[in-house]
């Protein structure tokens, strides 16, 4: 108890107040040790270093010029107020011809829900599909937020390790195998962070049937659709197997869009309205900027774009997995997909945490340990991103060879 003086000299007596209490879903969140990483590496280049960033999963290609230029005429035409809560109805329909045109699937414009990121999307997914207590499979390696998104509603996450021996490879047999009474579904991507796999349409099916006959839904994570180096730009998606799962896609890799906060799903009809309702209330809608920006990020002249860059990825990615396999590192798996490569560097002497931070402070390279992606492989593994030029990629190869043999020699 804590007393004031008051008016005339009286004390006033005012409750001391008791120590905040934190939700405690927060004890389960841990920081990105990427962002320690990051924040780490732009202190010392603020200091004067120069540091070759392979840790962070954002293109380091700007937003193309024709996305940049709608934006501007929106803003222009003053179409910044709210917009509907799905979507803008151009954009939706703009999405489902983009399936019909480029990718060869049948997709109504009103199963199209745009969101404020994929972020967004996995929120409203796991509103709408999880009650307490239900367990949600995801792959360990794998996006370390999809637990998260679990534990916000209260569900609980269950990892299904994926081992490097089969290339990370996600077989429908993993997922059953720790399917229980109280899972309710399925969360996979494909390419995947942070391995780059993609899933053959074998696979999908197979999961799509496994989703069927335990009663539960497949959430299919596509959000680095159209970086796929073999098999063309657009393949595979999970819609061209089955209607019946809910597809979660970005504007941020492929499209090179990641500031401006927007992504799509398209999910089943029935869940459309149940989606709907949640949107409104966590946050209204969409960004309307980004929304008639994005507009322009299926013309030709912009897809154009996109493409060349796809092919830029794909060349950086065989720099690096070739320089850093002649470095004795140990690559599971040459990724089809995504901008990144998974490798052991076990082989340095060093786990993957102590490999990550004595390369950026004594070598000045940045890049993420397995341990942000889940336990599997954390203590062996660190993921390289191919977001970088070429040229940067080869000073960090060269970095990379004097670290090694500056530390076999202590």
């Amino acid at each position: 108890m804590l007393r004031f003086p008051g008016r005339h000299g009286a004390r006033i007596a005012v409750q001391k107040p008791a120590s905040r209490r934190y939700a405690a879903r927060l004890e389960r969140i841990t920081p990105f040790r990427v962002v320690e990483l990051l924040e780490r590496a732009k202190a010392l280049e603020a200091a004067g270093r120069e540091i070759i960033h392979l840790e962070v999963g954002e293109p380091d290609f700007p937003t193309a010029e024709p996305i940049v230029a709608a934006a501007h005429a929106a803003l222009a035409a003053g179409a910044t107020k709210y917009t509907q809560a799905l979507g803008i109805p151009a954009l939706r329909e703009r999405i489902a011809r983009d399936y019909r045109e480029r990718l060869g699937v049948e997709v109504g414009a009103d199963r199209v829900v745009v969101t404020s990121g994929a972020s967004a999307g996995l929120l409203l997914l796991c509103a709408l599909l999880l009650d307490p207590g239900d367990e949600l499979l995801v792959t360990d390696p794998g996006y370390p937020c999809n637990e998260v998104f679990a534990w916000l509603v209260n569900g609980e996450p269950v990892r299904v390790p994926l081992s490097p021996d089969r290339g990370f490879a996600l077989d429908a047999a993993d997922c059953a195998a720790r399917w229980s009474a109280r899972t309710r579904g399925m969360l996979v991507a494909s390419p995947a962070n942070p391995t780059g796999a993609v899933l053959d349409r074998a696979t999908l099916a197979a999961l799509v049937e496994l989703a069927r006959a335990r009663g539960g839904f497949l959430i299919l994570d596509e959000i680095y659709q159209g970086l796929v180096f073999e098999g063309g730009p657009g393949y595979p998606t999970g819609l061209a197997v089955s209607d019946d799962l809910y597809v979660l896609n970005s504007f941020s890799k492929f499209f090179g869009m990641t500031g401006w906060r927007l992504g799509w799903m398209v999910v089943p009809q029935a869940a459309v309205d149940g989606i709907a309702r949640l949107a409104q209330n966590l946050y209204i809608s969409p960004p309307s900027i980004s929304q008639y920006a994005a507009l322009a990020a299926f013309e030709p002249d912009a897809m154009a774009v996109h493409e060349a860059r796809r092919r830029a990825f794909a060349g950086r990615r065989d720099r690096l997995v070739d320089g850093l396999r002649r470095l004795g590192f140990r690559i599971p798996l040459r990724p089809p997909g995504a901008f990144y490569v998974y490798a052991d560097v076990s082989s340095s002497g060093l786990d993957a945490t102590a490999f990550c931070w004595r390369l950026l402070e004594e070598f000045g390279v940045a890049t993420t340990p397995g341990v942000d992606f889940g336990s599997a492989t954390a203590d062996t593994f660190v993921r390289f991103a191919f977001t970088t030029s070429e040229t940067s990629i080869g000073r960090a190869l060269e970095r990379i060879a004097d670290a090694l043999v500056a530390w076999s020699a202590r």
